[in-house]
């Protein structure tokens, strides 16, 4: 009709509507339909493969532990939130149950983390090593390896950093923060209703009670001495000969190689050529793992923000990180 504003839809905004709509139907099939799984999903992970490096018959992963050590089981509003420490075992899983596997390159570039979680990779590599005995674990740290990710490094047969590289940290950490006098001043209250004198520890609103910080101190001392124990064996050190390299400090590449440390400064191409001389063969072909993702987990993901990871560092925790 004359006088009115006919305006033309906006193709755009149709198409971002239509895919919308058609991601979250897949995401809601996806989850209401109940499909039994033709085999064991955790215990035998099926990971795509995809070639990296070299053109040899010798099969070689590599495995990427990056930031944080850390699970993450919160859910975001498209999709899960990627859990690194679930990731990388899933990874480690599937190369032990391959039996063209001879070894994983673990690329490392991370502060350390969680306790338990750093505990876990470790054990992890361990077995895998273990499983065979023509199997290897060779660590590759790009930029940082301390605490927690030097712990996991521990299960390794070969250490090599790159030249800028800073590894250490070996230690335990817990801090929390005390509001009493800060929460006097302000008049707030703190109310708790506890079954023992010990259940509400490092409540920030009262008074560090003393007692209490040497109860978690004998924790922090136990789990210290696990961590030193594991080093000491691993890179065969005496921790009463050299106590420096068990107080939390980190080192650049040049002092953890003359400290023992590690084993050997270099770069991408070091790592691959020790590769092979530990395995006895001058030719390796190297693949990385990717998940396999149906369509609509594809199409949500590629759409999604990136989104930082909660390292769920809001409450004390006993961790495995270098946290300057």
């Amino acid at each position: 009709m004359p006088g009115m504003n006919h305006r033309k839809p906006n193709r755009k905004l149709q198409i971002a509507v239509a895919l919308l709509s058609l991601a979250l139907a897949g995401t809601w099939l996806s989850r209401c339909k109940q499909i039994e799984p033709d085999y064991p999903r955790d215990e035998a992970p099926k990971l795509d493969e995809t070639w990296s490096f070299g053109s040899g018959e010798v099969k070689v992963v590599r495995i990427p532990l990056d930031g944080v050590i850390m699970h993450s089981d919160e859910e975001g509003f498209f999709s899960a939130r990627s859990d690194m420490v679930a990731s990388i075992l899933t990874q480690v899983r599937a190369a032990e149950r391959d039996p063209a596997m001879r070894a994983i390159i673990l690329e490392v570039n991370s502060p350390g983390g969680g306790v338990t979680p750093s505990d876990e990779i470790y054990n992890a590599l361990h077995k895998f090593r273990e499983s065979r005995p023509d199997r290897r674990v060779v660590v590759f740290i790009r930029d940082l390896g301390a605490s927690g990710a030097y712990y996991a490094a521990m299960a390794g047969d070969f250490i090599i950093a790159e030249p800028t590289a800073v590894v250490g940290s070996i230690g335990v950490i817990m801090q929390s923060m005390n509001f009493q006098g800060l929460s006097e001043k302000i008049g707030i209250t703190d109310v708790t209703i506890k079954s023992g004198a010990n259940k509400d520890m490092l409540n920030p609103f009262r008074a560090v009670d003393t007692n209490q910080v040497a109860l978690l101190q004998t924790l922090i001392d136990g789990m210290q001495t696990r961590f030193r124990g594991i080093v000491a064996e691993s890179r065969k050190l005496n921790p009463a000969a050299t106590p420096e390299l068990f107080d939390g400090r980190i080192f650049s590449a040049d002092d953890a190689l003359d400290k023992g440390l590690i084993d050997e400064i270099g770069y991408w191409n070091d790592a691959l050529s020790r590769t092979a001389q530990l395995l006895d063969t001058g030719a390796l072909r190297v693949v990385r793992y990717e998940p396999q993702r149906t369509f609509f987990e594809q199409l949500i993901e590629g759409k999604s923000p990136v989104v930082l990871p909660d390292l769920k560092l809001h409450s004390p925790q006993f961790l495995y990180l270098w946290k300057p």
